[in-house]
């Protein structure tokens, strides 16, 4: 698994039946990652908070965090506050991280920066 063109890189389907990432393989991709994402102490999930200035700001990102998980097949968790939003990402069928999260974690990286 190379970090190098995360941001390049599409989700793939995951229907189960592999592992989930480890600790260490975790802490290795999130390199390629914003340090503002936290890795789960038990490696299950990634997540940030993002913090807006108004309302509209909030809901435009949770719109483009949207269409990022309609065009990636991947869908995080989100908890939509006044002026912030929090993104969780964790592959259920695993029950832990896949590099799809660090994808999606990327774009929105991108998108943001």
């Amino acid at each position: 698994m190379t970090i190098d063109d995360l941001d390049k890189k599409h989700c793939v389907p995951c229907e189960g039946g592999v592992e989930p990432l480890d600790m260490a393989a975790a802490k290795q991709i999130s390199q390629a990652i914003d340090p503002a994402w936290n890795i789960s102490d038990d490696a299950a999930y990634i997540e940030r908070e993002f913090k807006f200035s108004n309302y509209a700001k909030t809901i435009s990102f949770v719109n483009a965090v949207a269409w990022i998980a309609e065009a990636e097949d991947h869908h995080p968790d989100l908890v939509v506050k006044y002026g912030s939003c929090r993104v969780k990402y964790s592959t259920h069928s695993i029950g832990g991280l896949s590099e799809n999260d660090f994808i999606c974690a990327k774009k929105i990286d991108n998108m943001i920066s």
